[in-house]
Formats: C-alpha cells, structure tokens, sequence
C-alpha cells in the first residue's frame, strides 16, 4: 500500500509578499505620543515567539522581524528611545553550532522539488553561529527560544557547559551576562522604563508537540522534576510569573503583558485531517476482513466478561469504507486489553494483542501533529500490510487525543486567569493573543490590502513550521499590542501597515 498523505502540495505564487495598498501617514515630529508611558528603555521577555524565531529555526531576518523590533520602530515615532539591540544570529541559515557541530537544523523554506512544492531544509549556506562565541550585551530583547516560565528566572540557564546536559539553554548562552546569570535578572539589569512579557506557551506545547506523551504536573510544586514534554502546575506559573511582573513593573512606566494561545489554533495541529487515509472499495473491505473477529468477537466477548463497557466497545470498533477514512491510533486513556485477549477464548499472539491493546479509530476531535504527517499510510519495515495508520495504529506521540486536549486547555485557561489579572491589577496593557489566534483560525483578520488566515502557508500568519508566526503575523500581533498600549496609557502610538511584511519564504537550495 502506497504512502496515502502527502505533506503538503500548494503553488508557490504570490505568498512570499504583498505591497500595500495604502502608506502610513507621513510621520512628522510630534505627530504621535507616548502618552503616559515612558519607552525610552523598552525590554522584551519571552521565548521563541518573542525572539523572532520563525520556519524552525532562529536566523537574522526573522529577528528584525519580531514584534519586539517592529513595535521600537513605532516607539521610536513618539518619543527618543535607546537603541532596542537584538543578539543577532551570525547568519540567515538558522542552525546553531557547538564546539563546530551543528546541533539544530537550518531554517525551512517553501521549495519546488519533482513537481511538489513543500517545506524543506534550507542548505543554501552554512550555518556559522557558534553557542560558545558570547555576544556582548546588554540586548533589549530577551526572548529566549524553548524557554518556560520557570526557566526565566532560573540561575545558570545560559552557561555554555550546561547545554550538552540540559540544563542550560544554547540560545541564552549566546549572550547571558555571565554563566551564572538568568534571564530576569539581565533584563532587569537593564532598568526598564517599559517592558512586554509573552511567556508560558512552552509550559503546555512541549506536551501538545509531542502528542500527550507527557505529563500534566498538577501539584508538584518542583518544576526540577519536571521533563521537557511535561505540562507546568498552574500554581507554578502563577508563582513565577506574578514574581517576574512585580520585579518588572517596580520601576517601569508600564508594560503589556500577552496571554498563550490554545494550541488547537495554530496550523500544526490542523494542517493534518484525522481522515487522512483514502481507499478503493477492494481495499476497505479487505481491512474490514481483517478487523471482523476484533469488532464481533473480541469486544463483545470482553463486554461479556465485563473487562470493559459497551460504550468502550462501541468507541474501539473499527469500519472502512471507499473514500477518506479515520486513521487508527492507540489511546492510553483506554482499558488495555492486551494481556487478557492473549488468553482463552482468545489466544492472541502478543504482537497482534499488542496492537489491539488500546486500539480505536480516530475522531474529529482529535488532532495530527504537522510532524507527523510522514509516517501515515507508510509501510512498517517492508510488509505491505503492516500500514501506519491503518493496519498498525498510531503511537501515542502522533495523536493529541481530546483527553490530552482537555488537559492542556485546563492548564491554559489557569495561566491565561492569572496573567489577565496580574495586568487588571498592576495597570499594565493586555493583549489577548489567545483570541486574536482562535479568530485566525475561524474567520481570518483583514487589514488594508490583504487578508491573514491560520492555513498552512497560504493563509501568511503563519511560518513552515505551523506553530511560529512570519513577519506578516508579527505585524498582526504588535498592531494589537498598540491598541492595547494606546488604550492604557493614552498614547498615540501609530500602527504598521501589515501588508508592507512578507510571509513565507520561497528557495530552491534545499536538500
């Protein structure tokens, strides 16, 4: 059986960039103003999103165009600023070396390759930004891609000798004030006189990204024990981040504070459909042969024995049919029957009982990560009925079930209560990215000239690596940091023509 799902295939034309329609107004002195605050000394914190990291990777011009960057550039039209530094990425090739070895990959590009345009690996340079080579700061934007919460404030996040043991960060590395240093305490170094803070999104995507193999730390209170694909304890991050926004609002003028997004928004959980596999007449009939004995003997007879219950039994039937169809995965949440359908009246060998164990087909709930796309309707080894995603059910770490779901809205909506409260109660400006990402995802945003949807590629919010935005999304989300900043400290910061910033970006040099 051939490989049924490709990763993507679109035309490439008029989706690297888009000329306005309509200038700014001329900027002029005194035009605009700041207002009540003061963004003489303006400091970013944050993770990947803040960075400017973009197609997988962190690379120079993703950097310039980060929100951070472009709102100093509309900053800069109220009032004189300091200059806002970037600890800029010795290349646009985006991979990163330690000691001379590559230990990330070049960023994506949009490539046509045999007919198919799809994303690929950019290997028309070198990558040359070594970890070791510490840049010297101070940098006004302190976003920190793969950081958590927790890990802002965290003692020796950026020491070079830790990063081969993971516990230090090879991008903070690049440019911490000393190996003992955290992130708060340089930014705050810094004296800001006005700050945004957008973290919290990784303390639930290394779970979503990794298909629930994680797990959901709810009162731990250690976040030393955590792993990396582990959701964060509410509590936790309501500790650390109150902490970190008292620490910034002390001095400032002010500042924004930006909620975390639902991960169901962004394209890399929707990209792929859950009814990803399509077959001919002759081929759904055969699979329903092979699947016979499980849906009229198997589970009946376990309902028999009351080893589980008829809805289960009705949720882990499995029935194809000519067309498009549901792939099967497995599902921890449900009863493992594995042991028990290897003795009488079953006698299962173990690796048919082992794939049977927690067996069902998927739902519309559930959703593919982007990264998982390559393995569906591929052949296990050389045996053509051994189909992944079909025949042999997809792992735990392809699916985000709506159990695993429902545990990451759980945790966003706690951290999204406190952040909204902290900035009710500290006077700062509020952004909702959260909502603003669910309508880009429903009905896309308009500005003069265009239209900005969550599709894969074509909707340009959106870089290749479906969770991190392009400039064009950038554009769209400091906009709504503007409004929220004008409409708390009685400023006139003026708004960027979106249209003016590109999306994706398009180049045959690829592997």
């Amino acid at each position: 059986m051939k490989q049924y799902f490709k990763y993507i295939a679109i035309l490439a034309l008029g989706i690297v960039s888009c000329e306005p329609e309509f200038d700014n107004p001329v900027d002029e002195a005194g035009a605009y103003s700041n207002g009540e605050a003061d963004f003489s000394r303006y400091v970013a914190l944050g993770n990947s999103l803040t960075a400017g990291y973009a197609d997988n990777a962190l690379y120079i011009t993703g950097q310039e165009n980060s929100y951070p960057n472009i709102l100093a550039q509309q900053f800069e039209k109220t009032q004189d600023i300091e200059d806002f530094t970037i600890p800029f990425m010795s290349d646009n090739a985006g991979g990163l070396l330690a000691g001379g070895n590559q230990i990330t990959n070049n960023r994506l590009v949009l490539s046509v390759v045999n007919g198919d345009t799809l994303p690929r690996v950019y290997t028309g340079m070198q990558p040359t930004t070594e970890v070791g080579n510490v840049q010297q700061g101070p940098f006004s934007n302190m976003g920190v891609p793969g950081a958590k919460s927790y890990h802002l404030g965290a003692a020796g996040y950026g020491n070079v000798q830790g990063i081969a043991v993971g516990t230090a960060n090879p991008y903070f590395a690049r440019f911490a004030s000393a190996p003992n240093a955290s992130v708060m305490e340089d930014a705050l170094a810094q004296d800001p006189t006005f700050f945004s803070l957008w973290i919290g999104n990784n303390d639930v995507l290394g779970y979503a990204r990794t298909g629930g193999t994680g797990v959901y730390q709810l009162n731990n209170l250690q976040p030393s024990t955590y792993a990396d694909n582990d959701i964060t304890d509410p509590n936790v991050f309501a500790s650390v981040y109150s902490e970190m926004v008292q620490a910034l609002a002390a001095n400032a003028s002010g500042g924004v504070l930006i909620n975390i997004p639902d991960v169901a928004s962004v394209p890399f959980f929707t990209r792929v459909p859950v009814n990803a596999i399509p077959l001919d007449a002759q081929t759904a009939a055969a699979l329903n042969q092979q699947f016979s004995a499980y849906n009229t003997q198997v589970l009946p007879g376990l309902v028999q024995a009351g080893f589980i219950t008829a809805e289960e039994a009705q949720s882990r039937q499995i029935n194809f049919a000519e067309g498009q169809n549901y792939v099967t995965l497995q599902d921890e949440s449900l009863t493992n029957i594995g042991q028990a359908i290897q003795g009488a009246p079953f006698n299962l060998d173990p690796q048919t009982a082992g794939l049977l164990s927690q067996l069902r087909q998927a739902t519309p709930t559930d959703l593919i990560p982007l990264t998982s796309s390559g393995i569906l309707g591929t052949p296990v080894g050389d045996n053509p009925n051994m189909i992944n995603g079909v025949s042999v059910p997809l792992g735990d770490e392809h699916v985000l079930t709506n159990a695993e779901q429902e545990l990451i809205r759980d945790a966003t909506t706690r951290y999204n209560q406190v952040i909204s409260g902290l900035a009710e109660a500290n006077g700062l400006a509020f952004v909702d990215a959260n909502a603003m990402l669910n309508k880009l995802a429903t009905d896309g945003i308009s500005f003069d000239g265009g239209f900005v949807t969550s599709d894969f590629v074509t909707g340009g919010a959106f870089s290749l690596d479906g969770i991190h935005l392009t400039p064009r999304g950038n554009a769209i989300v400091s906009n709504r940091i503007i409004d929220a900043i004008n409409t708390t400290y009685n400023a006139d910061v003026p708004k960027v023509n979106v249209g003016a910033y590109g999306t994706v970006t398009y180049n045959n040099e690829v592997q």
